[in-house]
């Protein structure tokens, strides 16, 4: 049932026999320095698919009394720490996952708990008073562990995987939640449990919501989407493991780069952990983070009816960064009443990546564009879903040298965006050439502006390694002139110096638009002299 008070280490054992494992069990080192402190629990409330839960198992394994787990950790981080052994397997321990008794008990899921809860702990005492508060068992069973021997007693460390998943799905019956609280509060802020409360540990999608008059939580430490503090780096891959990932299974670390680095959390790049895994294994890279539920998700967001909301979306999927005050969200996704606070849904959700200094949102990678992609074309944007369906398309169009049909898919995207965008703006056109190609990133490393020879070129496609033979592309762009004009400037400016060294094709892409909205395209190949 997700539940379990004298477990054992096989969870946190097939994670770290596995084929992939990532030493994180240097987060001990900072839980430990909790334990019996006045302020000992934390909240993690990352995306889905961070690790939060291999995590839970870690500290199930390390801490309980269940299980020896000494030979398991010998050859981890955790065993270099001076008081490794002092906290090792010395604490009854209680570990729930809250989703499995949603899945099985949708109408008295807080009654099916403590009956799971209080029948496992019977088992090992089972000369308690159960039918006393849930704070009252807890407290005797830790009372009957102290003796002159062991003077202070062996204390609880509990666990909470999924712990806010009554408050998201449930907003809409106040008894159920405030029963949820009041079990909370037993467990870590009521009178007893600063008695038989050595650590807290719960892990969750959204920050902490105090609800009116509870205040069953505001004693956690909290390490969010926004600000995880000293505990980032145990919360997915960071860059240095992914080099180490790429270069094991020989896998370019820049194309994985593009594809799943972005989460900037605490000034630290963050992969999500999954999706690596996952591109590892495969042996290549891929949109790894697929359900139907994230489309869904999306579209609930970012399709609200609030002032600038649909401008910021499409100035993200452009890689442009948005000003976003994630203060004004109240940690209820029930409860959305501004851009702000749908973009900051999303930032936490892992759709958005948030940059604290600038106070910014952004799209983190590729892979997460390409959900927002799928999100579009089955959401209510209708014209935008059109156009990002002509994307792959239009790219193969441009490799087959087809300008008609290049020019015709790019006036039919300019006209999209313009209701957006102003219509007549080079950098609004320059945007929307980017959303016109938005499948490019999958085989090229899209690069707007480069310096080069003379100039700046508006778009360089460079392929990645494992592109195959594709072409690279030099794309200029005119206003009110000709294609042709585009062309002779990339080869008076000297733009293919931007690419030196490149040694296969280069197509020179001329795309000129006039005020009556009439595009034409020209394209040309060249192989480079050098």
């Amino acid at each position: 049932m997700g539940i379990y008070f004298n477990p054992g280490n096989e969870g946190f054992r097939k994670a770290a026999e596995s084929e992939i494992y990532i030493d994180k069990t240097g987060l001990i080192n900072v839980t430990n320095k909790l334990l019996n402190e006045e302020k000992n629990c934390i909240s993690v409330s990352h995306a889905r698919r961070f690790g939060k839960s291999q995590a839970a198992e870690m500290l199930e394994a390390y801490y309980s009394r269940g299980c020896d787990s000494k030979g398991l950790f010998s050859e981890l981080e955790i065993s270099k720490s001076e008081n490794f052994e002092t906290h090792l397997n010395k604490y009854n321990t209680i570990h729930l996952d809250i989703a499995s008794f949603e899945d099985d008990y949708k109408e008295n899921i807080i009654e099916k708990i403590k009956e799971h809860l209080f029948a496992e702990i019977k088992a090992v005492y089972p000369d308690v008073d159960y039918s006393a508060s849930t704070a009252s068992v807890l407290n005797n069973v830790y009372l009957k562990t102290v003796s002159d021997e062991m003077p202070y007693g062996i204390k609880f460390v509990i666990i909470i995987d999924e712990w806010d998943c009554i408050i998201r799905n449930y907003s809409d019956s106040p008894e159920l939640v405030h029963n949820y609280m009041k079990f909370l509060h037993a467990l870590f802020k009521s009178k007893e449990s600063k008695s038989f409360l050595g650590f807290g540990y719960i892990t969750g999608i959204l920050p902490i919501k105090k609800i009116k008059d509870e205040s069953a939580l505001n004693n956690f430490r909290e390490y969010t989407m926004t600000d995880s503090g000293a505990v980032t780096k145990y919360f997915g891959f960071t860059q240095s493991e992914v080099d180490g990932l790429c270069e094991k299974y020989n896998i370019n670390k820049e194309s994985v780069k593009a594809w799943y680095n972005g989460y900037l959390i605490n000034e630290e790049h963050m992969y999500n952990p999954n999706s690596v895994t996952e591109a590892m294994h495969a042996g290549r890279l891929d949109s790894y983070w697929k359900n139907t539920s994230a489309f869904d998700t999306i579209n609930t967001y970012i399709t609200l009816n609030f002032d600038g909301l649909k401008e910021a979306v499409i100035a993200m999927l452009n890689d442009q960064k948005i000003r976003v005050n994630v203060n004004t969200f109240q940690n209820d996704l029930s409860m959305i009443n501004s851009k702000d606070d749908a973009l900051t849904a999303l930032i936490h959700l892992g759709y958005l990546g948030y940059d604290a200094e600038r106070r910014k949102a952004f799209i983190p990678n590729y892979e997460v564009k390409t959900a927002f992609q799928s999100a579009l074309e089955t959401g209510s944007w209708k014209d935008i879903a059109d156009t990002l369906s002509r994307c792959e398309d239009l790219l193969w169009a441009t490799i087959d040298g087809e300008a008609d049909k290049v020019a015709e898919i790019i006036e039919i995207a300019h006209e999209t965006y313009s209701s957006i965008l102003k219509y007549n703006d080079e950098n609004a056109m320059s945007c929307a050439i980017t959303m016109a190609y938005f499948t490019a990133p999958a085989y090229y490393q899209v690069i707007r502006e480069l310096p080069s020879g003379k100039g700046f070129a508006d778009i360089v496609m460079l392929p990645r390694p494992e592109a195959g033979n594709k072409p690279a592309m030099i794309i200029e762009l005119k206003y009110d002139k000709d294609a042709d004009a585009a062309i002779k400037q990339i080869k008076e400016k000297r733009y293919s110096g931007a690419l030196k060294g490149y040694k296969n094709e280069i197509l020179l892409v001329g795309i000129n638009y006039n005020k009556d909205k009439h595009h034409e395209c020209v394209i040309e190949s060249i192989t480079p002299e050098w």
